[in-house]
């Protein structure tokens, strides 16, 4: 029987043939943890006698979710990352750095065939890069920290075949979300997504990493495409290692197949207060809204910022609404700089903050008042997820947050495009 490209990775790190719904003990190529999270893992690290990490060069800690620190008591956990890292010589990606999703692939160490764990639920983002990554808990991250190993249980995996290709004006936040809500938050629970067909394939490495990064929001422990020529260019920016990418045996055996016509697709939004509650945008247009967010580790990238400030430039953000940018990393930041992005949204109107995880968590930046709604390019809408439950969340693509932020109001970004 053959393997889907998650059976072969994990085969690659356990020593045996593995297929779905076994458990096996895998060896890990990276593993990462946050400010939110990381805390928790030093504690259990020293519960479990542990005294270095198993690779120093494999490991990584990033302060992104509250930085910079918004109070004392987050400054102490930053302080106390800050002491373990130092004091077990591995890398630290500080305040201002970027978001961790941003930062690990720009790290050049996580490619076609590595394995991952990170503590945080969006690390299968790295799955746009042909790699098995998937979050862990805390507790399971401090085990990695020593051991270099974890156990899994071989995922299932679900084929999303996207044929066609998207309309202008319509991108991969719109794919991802049509496809979220297809499948339903619980619709792929514990399993792996495989995302192929032209559509796909189509797309920039930039956008894809925004499709891997929402396979989570159906509940998948891992969200996976095949490597081409523009994953292989792209790591090149960034690496020297040769990688060899990963692909499904042709008699694979797969949980579900799921076929779409992207190319009928509109640009779509998801409602408060579920990611799979999606909407085309001409169902929901004419809504206010107070507030636009763009960024996150769904889109703060060098192309969604590019997008924006293609809508954006040389008008002005309406009166009523506070335009938010948070780039996904410092290098980002200057690549967007160099090109003149980041003066054109200035001008617009948009209020810059630090490359991060931004206004996303609601524990510091952006947190909205009480019965207003947002429109933001981050990847969940849950109650209360910037800060406020008592304001409403509106998912959309950098072009649909651009647009409605011009006319204060939930906008079809193809009027603008």
């Amino acid at each position: 029987m053959g393997q889907t490209i998650i059976e072969k990775i994990i085969s690659s790190h356990c020593g045996a043939i593995a297929h779905a719904n076994e458990i096996v003990v895998a060896r890990v190529d990276y593993v990462m943890g946050q400010d939110g999270t990381a805390p928790l893992a030093i504690r259990a690290f020293k519960e479990m006698g542990g005294t270095k990490v198993f690779d120093r060069d494999r490991v990584a800690f990033v302060i992104d979710h509250s930085a910079p620190s918004p109070n004392e008591g987050v400054s102490a956990l930053h302080k106390l990352m800050r002491e373990f890292t130092g004091e077990k010589g591995f890398r630290l990606y500080d305040i201002g750095e970027g978001v961790c999703h941003q930062l690990i692939p720009e790290s050049g160490e996580v490619g076609p065939g590595s394995l991952v764990v990170g503590a945080d639920s969006h690390t299968c983002t790295y799955g746009a890069l042909n790699a098995f990554s998937t979050g862990v808990g805390s507790t399971d991250l401090a085990g990695a920290l020593i051991s270099g190993r974890m156990w899994f249980k071989v995922p299932e995996t679900i084929k999303i075949v996207c044929n066609g290709k998207l309309a202008p004006g319509v991108f991969s936040k719109d794919l991802i979300l049509y496809l979220i809500g297809e499948v339903t938050a619980d619709g792929a629970t514990y399993m792996a997504t495989e995302y192929s067909g032209e559509a796909v394939t189509a797309l920039s490495q930039e956008a894809r990493f925004t499709i891997a990064n929402m396979a989570i929001e159906m509940g998948a422990k891992a969200g996976i495409l095949e490597a081409d020529e523009k994953t292989l260019t792209w790591l090149k920016r960034f690496s020297d290692l040769a990688y060899q990418p990963v692909s499904a045996d042709p008699d694979a055996l797969y949980a579900r197949v799921l076929e779409i016509d992207a190319s009928k697709l509109e640009p779509q939004l998801a409602k408060p207060h579920r990611v799979d509650n999606t909407a085309p945008v001409s169902q929901l247009a004419g809504k206010p809204v107070q507030q636009a967010v763009i960024g996150t580790c769904t889109n703060g990238r060098l192309e969604d910022l590019r997008i924006a400030a293609g809508i954006l430039g040389g008008k002005r953000v309406h009166r009523d609404v506070r335009l938010i940018v948070a780039p996904s990393s410092r290098r980002v930041l200057l690549d967007a700089m160099s090109e003149g992005i980041i003066q054109s949204l200035v001008e617009s109107g948009a209020a810059l903050v630090t490359p991060g995880c931004g206004p996303c968590v609601g524990t510091h930046n952006g947190v909205p008042s009480d019965g207003e709604t947002v429109i933001s390019t981050a990847n969940r809408n849950f109650k209360g997820r910037m800060g406020n439950s008592s304001a409403e969340i509106y998912l959309a693509s950098p072009a649909t947050v651009a647009a409605s932020a011009l006319t204060g109001k939930i906008t079809d970004p193809r009027e603008f495009i």
